[in-house]
């Protein structure tokens, strides 16, 4: 007999991001990266953005602070590059072959916030 209990349906975390700007962080990520603007608090200082079931939110804080930093697994890995360089994203790494085995480009954002992109 299984004496686990069976765990209630929990949804996707959502990464709050510390930004200089919230305004403009989301202005970029939407022009930048596709994503759709959905809410400003007012004070300007927490908002987020949102594409597809995908969300984050952006929290103002005053530099120096740590950038943050998030793994993204994009089922059509070269479709996802040509899309953000098209809309002009900052590609620091280009798209390649990792030594793990695992194809991956790596996106910053204007505050240093990183998203490395991977399909294997």
């Amino acid at each position: 007999m299984n004496t686990k209990q069976s765990l209630t349906s929990i949804g996707q975390p959502v990464p709050e991001l510390p930004v200089e700007d919230v305004e403009r962080s989301q202005q970029h990520y939407r022009d930048a990266l596709g994503f759709e603007i959905a809410w400003l608090y007012p004070g300007k200082t927490i908002g987020a953005v949102s594409r597809g079931e995908v969300a984050i939110f952006f929290r103002k804080r005053t530099q120096p602070f740590e950038p943050a930093v998030h793994w993204v697994f994009a089922e059509d890995i070269d479709a996802t590059y040509q899309e953000l360089q098209s809309l002009g994203a900052n590609i620091v790494q280009p798209l390649e072959l990792m030594p793990s085995g695992l194809r991956q480009f790596t996106v910053e954002d204007l505050d240093g916030n990183r998203f490395y992109f991977h399909h294997d």
